[in-house]
């Protein structure tokens, strides 16, 4: 009796406490009357709150009383209003979100987690939906107006990027990332960039970081980081249609076409599907390579041997979100990409032909965990160096056979053809939580490269070897500590334990002090950049280039150590924020780089016996022809890098806003100091470290943005700089000095290629216009490179020209 009781008056007690309840209940559109899905409902300072449905609904309950109501949306300015609820009550309030400035613009790449820019302890460039829907060419040009990003256009499928120094013709240092995926080639380590399986109507936003970010990433997020984060077909309902016209500069034409379609099926699943067909022709452009074909005199320049200058895309993919509970999401994604275009690479370049990428991707999401899990692969059968075909095929011309055997199969015979049939696994695991003023994020990843060339440029066993496997597992920890009066503490750290290179540790730490304007910060960083598959089993032209996983003994009995991390340590301070009529927004940061262990170019370390505990003549195949003589990576030198970045934005009022970036980038080094002595002539001088940046940038622009038109006006000026990639060199005269044993000499040949001198000292202008006939169609035109400048952008590939591009954009 005495239970029964208890628990009827428990019951009565708690009918009680909901009765005393109110209810609050309403719908979010954005500023065009679209319902918001997703956006986050909360009562500030409280656990009461709630999550738009597919109507843009929300309903929440909570005690009487008086809150702030808070309404917050990527992409848009927070809403927040003081309500009081009186027991009982039911409330309807709805919400009108206004797209946000770049006060209100939220990020996720810092710290793994949904955070202001203003709050984030990292230097962070952000590329939002809007900003990518009203450009009517390749999103990747939006980088160029970011500061603190040396932009290249490496013909018209080469948009690419470095950041803060040490650029090369083939550059591992920037981790690229789609949805928590790492996207980037198996063996070699580089982003995928153009390879990718995205399309532009997909993107939701592109970040990017500046400097380190090894301890949430891993590996080669060295120099930087680019995430690219794709729309949820919840909250992007709908049919696009994009079409794409276009010419070039050399009048050659332009042609991209895009479907995407997005649909919620119930309130558990919903999916997306895409697809992108483009064609074009890259800039006319033949680069020399130096052949001598009488073995007597100097060498001649011969144009590049059948170059296809025909450039394709094919991307496909989609994904399914199932939500079984409200706040767990089980998401699964895929995509495929056949590519054909030119690339340019450390000696010429290469005919990308009918390259593949498919992925694979399985993640779950909930208020605390997150896991993923993925698989991707790597295909190429006829991809080739032109520069080593080019020689193959005189070479065979010479030695009396025809031409048209001379073309054929055996001009890929001496190591121009690469094949690529690689894979890799991923996986992660992260929990994440907040106690009290202690946030954490803590996870463990996984990865497994599994990489085949076929025995034609990795020493994988040949057409019937097995490969390639190289495993690694990292774990790492994020936490964040509320201090009093704004003050905002972070540690970070990071273990790895990689199969070749052993175990490496790298800390992070930093200090916030968030204020209404803007928030300062402090940070101290470390990472490191790790050697690629290509570089620890690397086996190019017979040999005569080998990876270095296992160290050298030379024939004086002196040993060549392996090849290990190249590691960073950067100290940043920085300040993000406004003015207090919100019209000025400024973003400037100053930053102080220690790099040591430099990975080295491909670089001669004279005739060998073995590589490792193998005899050399059991690892190269030219060992007839080379005798042991050897090309590989090592790591050297210590070089202290500094510079600062300044980005400011004027809202000159709701429709007219104006941007101006600057970034400032040096080095020094120990001249009397051997060890940064990389070409081995007694020397240290700018020849040994390869900065390959401009000292001085900046650009400028002027947007406008209504509920019609839009457009903008945008100029970029690089200052005149000079460049040295393994073979390649751009740069001006330097009497008395040489570059691989060969005068430097601007507009002259410099052993196997030709040096036009220094890249950059332009100023170049873009511009778009557009105009929203209707919410269903919307047109524009983009001109990049508005004067058609011939444009040294970069070595192994056409000056720039101009890209001149109209849009139609059907939304249904």
């Amino acid at each position: 009796m005495k239970n029964v009781l208890l628990l009827l008056f428990s019951m009565i007690s708690i009918s009680s406490l909901v009765a005393q309840n109110a209810m609050i209940k309403g719908t979010v559109t954005d500023d065009t009357g679209m319902p918001m899905i997703g956006a986050n409902v909360v009562l500030d300072d409280t656990d009461y709150g709630a999550v738009t449905d597919i109507d843009g609904a929300y309903e929440l309950s909570a005690p009487a009383g008086t809150y702030d109501l808070l309404v917050t949306y990527i992409g848009f300015a927070d809403s927040k209003r003081s309500i009081t609820l009186q027991p009982g009550q039911s409330m309807t309030l709805d919400i009108e979100m206004v797209s946000g400035t770049y006060f209100d613009e939220v990020v996720v790449s810092a710290s793994k987690r949904p955070e202001k820019i203003t709050e984030s302890p990292a230097t962070i460039q952000t590329i939002f939906a809007r900003q990518i829907q009203e450009y009517a060419g390749n999103p990747a040009e939006l980088l160029a107006r970011q500061k603190g990003i040396d932009y290249f256009r490496a013909g018209i499928a080469g948009p690419a990027f470095n950041i803060r120094g040490f650029n090369s013709n083939f550059n591992s240092k920037n981790l690229q990332v789609t949805d928590g995926r790492f996207a980037s080639l198996i063996a070699t380590g580089l982003p995928l960039g153009a390879l990718d399986p995205v399309i532009k109507e997909d993107i939701e936003r592109v970040e990017v970081i500046l400097g380190p970010n090894s301890t949430l990433y891993g590996p080669n997020a060295h120099n930087g980081l680019m995430n690219t984060i794709t729309k949820d077909p919840r909250t992007s309902e709908g049919t696009i249609l994009a079409f794409n016209p276009g010419v070039s500069g050399d009048g050659e034409a332009y042609y991209s076409a895009r479907i995407r379609h997005a649909q919620v099926l119930s309130d558990k699943f919903a999916f997306k599907a895409f697809g992108e067909y483009t064609s074009a022709n890259e800039f006319n452009y033949a680069d020399s390579v130096f052949i001598n074909r009488d073995g007597v005199g100097g060498a001649e320049g011969y144009e590049e041997y059948d170059l296809d200058e025909s450039v394709e895309f094919a991307r496909v993919g989609g994904a399914l979100y199932f939500s079984p509970t409200d706040d767990v999401d089980i998401i699964y994604n895929t995509g495929y990409s056949n590519s054909t275009f030119l690339s340019p690479t450390n000696v010429g370049r290469n005919q990308i032909k009918d390259w593949k990428i498919n992925f694979h991707q399985l993640k779950l999401t909930s208020k605390n965990w997150f896991a993923q899990v993925g698989f991707t692969s790597s295909k190429t059968d006829s991809t080739y160096a032109i520069d080593e075909r080019t020689k193959q095929y005189y070479r065979l011309l010479d030695a009396g056979l025809s031409e048209a055997e001379a073309s054929g199969p055996l001009s890929y015979g001496s190591g121009a053809l690469f094949v690529d049939d690689s894979k890799r696994w991923n996986a992660e695991l992260q929990y994440n939580n907040t106690f009290g003023a202690l946030g954490l994020i803590a996870g463990v990843q996984y990865q497994k490269d599994m990489a085949n060339s076929k025995g034609t440029y990795l020493l994988d066993g040949g057409v019937d070897g097995d490969g390639i496997d190289v495993s690694q597992t990292g774990v790492y920890a994020h936490l964040t500590y509320e201090l009093n009066g704004g003050w905002r503490a972070i540690a970070a750290a990071r273990a790895d334990n990689h199969e070749i290179y052993d175990f490496n540790f790298v800390p992070k730490m930093g200090l916030l002090k968030v204020g209404d304007l803007g928030t300062w910060r402090f940070t101290y960083g470390q990472g490191i950049a790790a050697p690629t598959i290509l570089n620890m089993y690397g086996n190019l032209f017979s040999g005569l280039i080998l990876g270095n996983a296992e160290g050298f003994t030379l024939i004086d009995g002196s040993m060549v150590e392996k090849q290990t991390v190249e590691k960073i340590q950067t100290f940043e301070l920085g300040w993000r924020g406004r003015t207090a009529d919100s019209k000025l927004y400024v973003d400037a940061n100053a930053y102080y780089n220690i790099s040591e262990d430099f990975l080295s170019p491909v670089t001669v370390v004279g005739v060998t016996t073995h590589r490792g505990d193998t005899p050399i003549s059991e690892v190269q195949s030219g060992f007839g022809a080379f005798g042991g003589l050897v090309a590989t990576y090592i790591n050297f030198g210590k070089v202290n890098t500094y510079g600062f970045d300044i980005g400011t934005t004027y809202y000159i009022n709701d429709k007219w806003s104006s941007s101006f970036n600057y970034s400032y980038f040096d080095y020094s080094v120990d001249e009397d100091n051997m060890d940064n002595d990389f070409n081995n002539d007694g020397v240290v001088n700018f020849l040994d470290i390869l900065v390959n940046s401009p000292n001085h940038k900046f650009n400028v622009g002027l947007n406008y943005s209504d509920t019609k038109w839009f457009g903008t006006l945008f100029g970029r000026w690089v200052q005149s700089y000079d460049y040295f990639s393994s073979f390649q060199i751009a740069s001006q005269s330097h009497p008395g000095l040489t570059y691989r044993g060969v005068p430097i000499v601007e507009n002259a040949r410099s052993a196997d290629t030709f040096n036009y001198g220094p890249l950059g000292g332009f100023f170049t202008v873009d511009a778009t216009l557009g105009y929203r006939v209707s919410d269903q169609l919307q047109i524009s035109a983009a001109a990049t490179n508005l004067f058609n400048q011939a444009l040294r952008e970069f070595t192994a590939t056409a000056p720039t020209k101009g890209l001149y591009t109209i849009e139609f954009r059907v939304s249904l």
